[in-house]
């Protein structure tokens, strides 16, 4: 079902993903029951199964959710700024640490627990449009092409760096940065990767 009737009480696909987004920040994607998000949704055990094929689906439903809201908030982010500003490049990466800070059993969703999410053609599609923002301040930041290897490369090396802080510290390999020592390290590896 495409998920677009509504309800006495709303959106019922968007009601039960907020639940299951709640359960698996709570719980992890891994532990959370689909009885307990139909409790808090206010549904009945049998109304996920009118939108969503099995528990895979639910999930990829809530990844989705969460890579969209990843994706406007760097987009966001980066047009506080304007084009070629150093500032984009920072706002970028605090964009994506606050992400990760805030939801970080989605963030952990999207990026570690991604059985199907290959094959999911609106997934795919959001992660491209999250890179291409990347790539594009990149090329702002350099005057390169964004869609030149240097570019991709660069863009590529900021997500590492950033991808990699978040979940060091999520996972407790690190202890986490005050948020100014955190802002100036996004700040000068920013600046060291756009400088050459």
């Amino acid at each position: 079902m495409d998920g677009t009737k509504t309800y006495h009480h709303g959106d019922l696909r968007g009601a039960l993903l907020e639940a299951i987004r709640v359960l698996v920040e709570r719980d992890g994607p891994d532990r959370f029951r689909i009885a307990e998000a139909c409790r808090i949704a206010g549904v009945s055990t049998a109304a996920p199964y009118k939108h969503f094929a099995d528990r895979g689906e639910m999930l990829r439903g809530v990844a989705l959710a969460g890579m969209t809201r990843l994706r406007d908030a760097m987009a966001n982010a980066t047009a506080a700024h304007p084009p070629g500003d150093p500032m984009q490049i920072a706002a970028l990466g605090r964009s994506y640490v606050d992400f990760a800070q805030r939801e970080p059993g989605v963030f952990r969703l999207m990026f570690s627990l991604t059985e199907g999410h290959e094959k999911d053609a609106a997934l795919q599609a959001v992660g491209d449009e999250a890179e291409a923002i990347v790539q594009r301040v990149v090329a702002d930041a350099t005057g390169l092409d964004p869609e030149s290897q240097d570019a991709r490369l660069r863009a590529y090396a900021l997500w590492c760096f950033v991808h990699g802080h978040c979940f060091l510290t999520l996972d407790g390999k690190t202890d986490p940065l005050p948020r100014p020592a955190e802002d100036a390290l996004l700040a000068m590896v920013g600046t060291r990767m756009l400088g050459g």
